[in-house]
């Protein structure tokens, strides 16, 4: 059994056509720095945009799109600030003041503890076991609500910037209900060995 940690931000934003995007970018992982766009469509598709083969075989064996996309992808967060750019989709998320900082704590503190407290308040789990068999514990350092952000989809804006009422059902977790740039630590065991 593999036990590895990423380390890096993980930020959202919602539209209130359906367009849902989730915006990974990691500072530390077994692969070196990278980043990943979880994109849910408006007809329910979930696709994963990763930059190489190698950042789509380690996302999509946790978690459970439609398709994936591998493209010239940049991304960029500093907790404050994210980027995401494709050839057709360009993302700018910019957060507020920091909405909270959090300790280091063991895994079983996030699992028992924090995981029913965290899905009452925000509407995410921080714990929980993907379709794959991949255990997770998701630990976030520090927030930041989103105050702006746009997207520009096929050279348009999309418009009307809304909470995530619909799920990306991915994985076990969904993002906050309302959307953050999140500083987070995120542990995860493979039930396989993992060739990265």
């Amino acid at each position: 059994m593999d036990q590895i940690r990423i380390k890096g931000f993980i930020s959202s934003i919602g539209f209130s056509d359906g367009n849902r995007f989730v915006i990974g970018h990691w500072k530390e992982s077994p692969i070196g720095e990278f980043g990943d766009i979880m994109w849910g469509t408006p007809t329910g598709e979930k696709i994963l945009i990763a930059g190489n083969q190698q950042v789509a075989n380690f996302v999509s064996a946790i978690y459970d799109f439609d398709h994936v996309q591998i493209e010239d992808l940049q991304t960029s967060s500093n907790g404050k600030r994210t980027e995401a750019i494709t050839s057709n989709l360009k993302i700018d998320i910019s957060g507020g003041l920091i909405g909270g900082v959090l300790p280091s704590r063991p895994l079983a503190f996030t699992k028992f503890i924090e995981n029913p407290f965290a899905s009452l308040l925000m509407g995410v789990n921080t714990y929980g076991i993907s379709s794959r068999g991949v255990e997770e514990w998701y630990q976030a350092k520090k927030w930041r609500w989103v105050k702006g952000g746009t997207v520009n989809l096929n050279g348009a804006n999309l418009k009307s910037r809304s909470k995530f009422t619909e799920p990306l059902d991915v994985g076990f977790s969904e993002p906050p209900r309302k959307s953050a740039i999140v500083e987070i630590h995120v542990t995860i065991r493979f039930p396989f060995e993992f060739e990265f």
